[in-house]
């Protein structure tokens, strides 16, 4: 079980010596310090982290593997009753807490057919009706299916405010349109759809349904839409082979997301993001394993930290970052 932290507004602090100043902005003028460092010209610049209301495209693989067997029903229905069931699934408890859509896909012709509704608020049964219409069919083009979802929220983009993400639930390795043994371009093309995802600020989870995906490409989907570079932790990835598995996982994922974002009304530059200091209730968090920075203003708390979040009554969340990170 999960619940939603009962806190809605949450203090940040971020501390800097010295926020960076658009050239030729209004804060740019001679005179006082140059902003080399510290000072009485660089105080403490304080931010109010308030809770998102984000915009979640669920990508749903109706290939034709997703009629196998899963504890008891096919993949395809398992997903189904974890999202959308009338009393357990997860887009029904949180249906207005999210900007939620989908988008099922599979090779069907023009390749990829992707079979969607939009995004909207209390959107589960639009979602329920949508799953119910289809069946499992054809191959996997996981890769140009990302690049649909990610042109519709570039061509329809979520409201001020919510921060986009992709939550991808798929059962076996990507392939091509045409041939469904290409596994080799079906991944190349999945993890660079992964990393223009990231690179276009929406975030891309991913989920592995049942036996059939090597946990090498899974660790390679989560990073490339985590934005991981070389050297930095992994990002999570996630693997169900039961329903219960699946409906935890999905709980996990979006629970997440729509608990655990905290947008701040300004600006830190993500290249410096993991020089600073964030703590939870007063205990630090470690960059990339407790928390990570997404488009420069939302602290994204993960794992364990997002579950304290989540169960704490009153959580305080405290963030310093060096001189310079702060963009005005």
């Amino acid at each position: 079980m999960y619940r939603l932290a009962s806190t809605v507004v949450t203090v940040v602090s971020l501390t800097a010596c010295s926020p960076r100043v658009v050239p030729g902005g209004p804060d740019s003028g001679g005179g006082g310090d140059d902003g080399g460092g510290g000072g009485d010209a660089c105080p403490a610049v304080h931010f109010m982290a308030m809770k998102t209301t984000p915009s979640i495209a669920l990508l749903i693989d109706r290939s034709g593997s997703m009629d196998n067997d899963i504890g008891g029903i096919s993949r395809y229905n398992a997903i189904k009753n974890a999202l959308v069931d009338g009393t357990n699934g997860v887009v029904t408890k949180l249906q207005a807490e999210a900007y939620f859509g989908a988008s099922l896909f599979s090779s069907d012709d023009p390749c990829p057919r992707l079979y969607s509704v939009p995004r909207a608020l209390n959107d589960r049964n639009s979602i329920a009706s949508l799953i119910n219409s289809q069946n499992p069919s054809g191959n996997t083009p996981t890769g140009p299916s990302i690049d649909q979802v990610v042109a519709d929220f570039a061509a329809n983009p979520p409201p001020t405010g919510s921060p986009p993400a992709i939550v991808l639930a798929t059962d076996g390795l990507p392939n091509t349109c045409t041939n469904g043994n290409d596994t080799t371009t079906g991944k190349m093309l999945s993890v660079a759809a992964a990393k223009a995802a990231y690179s276009a600020g929406i975030r891309l989870f991913i989920l592995g349904v049942g036996t059939g995906i090597a946990d090498q490409h899974l660790q390679d989907m989560a990073n490339a839409g985590a934005g991981v570079q070389t050297g930095q932790p992994n990002a999570p990835y996630y693997l169900a082979n039961s329903p219960q598995q699946l409906t935890d996982a999905f709980a996990q994922i979006i629970g997440g997301v729509v608990s655990c974002d905290l947008m701040i009304s300004g600006n830190v530059d993500p290249a410096t993001a993991q020089d600073g200091t964030v703590t939870l209730n007063g205990m630090m968090l470690i960059y990339g394993t407790d928390w990570t920075l997404v488009n420069g203003n939302t602290i994204e708390l993960l794992g364990a930290a997002c579950t304290t979040f989540k169960n704490s009554a009153n959580p305080v969340v405290d963030a310093a970052f060096p001189c310079g990170s702060i963009l005005l």
